[in-house]
């Protein structure tokens, strides 16, 4: 199963944006959307460091409050 984490680009540099979330900040490649126009405030789908898909803002809340709400589910071990 593959799994891939929604995040605001924070600042863009060749094909590298620096992206955060939830107070995490990571360096993404966005190579795969070459074809798109990204900027700085975007939300973009994060698989395995490469950044798969731009998305709306809301789509990115969306995200989040579905993965916080299995969080919130799941038994902690």
């Amino acid at each position: 199963m593959c799994l891939a984490v929604p995040m605001q680009v924070d600042a863009i540099e060749g094909f590298r944006a620096q992206c955060s979330a939830k107070g995490v900040s990571r360096e993404v490649n966005l190579f795969l959307l070459q074809d798109q126009a990204v900027a700085a405030g975007d939300h973009v789908l994060v698989h395995l460091g490469y950044a798969i898909q731009r998305i709306s803002a809301e789509d990115a809340v969306r995200y989040w409050d579905a993965f916080d709400e299995v969080l919130a589910q799941s038994p902690v071990v």
